[in-house]
């Protein structure tokens, strides 16, 4: 089996802004060319912002091309357990609960928050892989 990825709004945003270094553009090209994985809450988050009509239509499209993983029960009641468990943000539990849920590896800057799960699986395009 393939291993599978969930991009985080801030890989999404660094990736089509282009301001990952030079490795994690070449890491993070490679993972959406094979079709990128995001979560519904990544969705709002890219998409919530104020921004010009060129990004918006940018990020609709890289949406369009993506997998995006809804907030199915399973994934609530991981949340619901996650929330229990550790201090963490809701939209940071539910990604991590739709990585839990699918098998998927988390690709965030944001390893702070999300290392307090021992059962997630993170990685940090920021860092040279």
């Amino acid at each position: 089996m393939e291993q599978k990825y969930l991009l985080d709004s801030n890989v999404v945003i660094g990736y089509l802004g282009n301001k990952l270094p030079l490795a994690g553009m070449r890491y993070i090209s490679a993972i959406v060319n094979a079709v990128p994985n995001i979560s519904a809450i990544t969705k709002i988050e890219v998409l919530r912002f104020n921004t010009t009509p060129d990004s918006y239509r940018i990020l609709q499209e890289f949406i369009a091309t993506s997998v995006v993983y809804p907030i199915s029960e399973k994934i609530v009641d991981m949340t619901i357990n996650l929330c229990r468990q550790t201090k963490i943000k809701i939209p940071d539990a539910i990604i991590a609960a739709t990585c839990l849920a699918e098998q998927m590896i988390l690709l965030t800057r944001n390893i702070v928050d999300f290392k307090r799960l021992p059962d997630l699986r993170i990685e940090n395009p920021w860092v040279a892989q």
